[in-house]
């Protein structure tokens, strides 16, 4: 009775291939995309923006782009974290060097530089894949780290070390810098968040799609069908890429304003992204988001509870949540391997089939 797909007809192939082909869903994230740009930005203030919104949105992308790679294509990578700091240092020397150039443009760009970035480094999986390729990556990742720590002309010879984002404006708003409002940069954000989901979407459910799907079930099975290994498996790397170089980009410039590689982009957040993905639901773009939200909601719930409510010390509720985290990944992979995604598929059957047993 909650679910119903009754008297919704299609009358064409066009109509029956649509992104959410029941109209209930349709209506649904029609719903939640109005809610998000026309209502969100009047009732939000710093706080909701700075502790839970702009993590979260920008989490969501480089988890979109961690899925396509490892969810659809089955890839393996732990160098997130530096791709991250390729696009937020590429959009930092974009910013500094060309500062008529508009920021949304830049970050685009960025996102660009990290996808020929992950090209290079997902070469090593036309030959080595599963445990030899996470290694592969993780190298990237130590490196990348490194390069940005070492070669001073990435951060334009900074004393510190630290880079820091200039003030940029859209339509005459500033997005980055000390003066930007919490509801521009969100908007900004958001804006972002919901273009590459669109993108991923349509890539996923196409012929592309289909392709990474064939190479991460069985990849001899896909190449003697024509599936080309190598366009495949690099096209997985570089849209992967350019999506979480756009996070890490927004990460630097819109949300943090300024940071050090080795704090903000070390091994800590590709782990992050991956648990993400783990368990909101590999090969599932709502998956992204779900574990992103969880991940980023649960230790600001724990912080308010066990600290703002209950009087524990920061650091239990820290390491608690890091209990909590390992604890959900164990029972995800074991249980529900599928993540919070396929709960939430479960939840629709049974609306749909409500107050039917069967």
């Amino acid at each position: 009775m909650f679910y119903r797909e009754a008297g919704d007809f299609k009358t064409t192939y066009v109509d029956d291939n649509q992104t959410f082909p029941i109209k209930f869903d349709r209506y649904r994230y029609y719903a939640v995309l109005f809610f998000a740009f026309l209502i969100v930005p009047f009732v939000i203030n710093d706080y909701w923006v700075n502790a839970v919104f702009m993590p979260f949105l920008i989490y969501s992308i480089a988890a979109i782009g961690l899925n396509i790679l490892v969810g659809y294509c089955g890839q393996v990578s732990l160098g997130t974290g530096g791709f991250m700091a390729v696009g937020a240092y590429a959009v930092y020397k974009l910013m500094t060097a060309f500062p008529e150039v508009n920021i949304f443009f830049h970050i685009l760009m960025a996102g660009g530089i990290t996808a020929m970035v992950g090209v290079a480094f997902g070469l090593p999986s036309l030959r080595i894949k599963g445990f030899y390729l996470a290694v592969a990556t993780l190298a990237a990742q130590f490196f990348l780290v490194w390069l940005f720590n070492k070669v001073p002309w990435f951060y334009n010879y900074s004393a510190s070390g630290q880079i820091s984002a200039p003030e940029r404006t859209v339509f005459g708003i500033a997005v980055t810098g000390a003066k930007v409002e919490a509801w521009a940069a969100y908007l900004f954000c958001l804006v972002f968040v919901t273009i590459c989901a669109i993108i991923a979407r349509n890539l996923t459910r196409g012929t592309t799609g289909r392709k990474w799907m064939a190479i991460r079930d069985m990849d001899i099975a896909a190449e003697i069908i024509g599936v080309d290994p190598l366009k495949s498996k690099l096209s997985a790397f570089a849209v992967s890429s350019f999506f979480i170089g756009v996070s890490g980009a927004l990460f630097f410039a819109v949300y943090l304003g300024a940071v050090e590689v080795g704090e903000a982009f070390g091994i800590n957040k590709s782990f992050l992204v991956l648990f993400m993905i783990i368990i909101g639901g590999l090969g599932s773009i709502f998956g992204s988001f779900a574990g992103a939200a969880f991940l980023v909601l649960l230790p600001v719930l724990l912080k308010n509870v066990l600290v703002g409510l209950l009087g524990w010390p920061t650091d239990l509720a820290a390491h608690l949540e890091f209990m909590i985290v390992g604890a959900l990944i164990i029972v995800f992979l074991i249980a529900e391997p599928h993540g919070l995604a396929q709960l939430w598929r479960v939840a629709k059957e049974k609306l749909r089939l409500w107050p039917f047993p069967h």
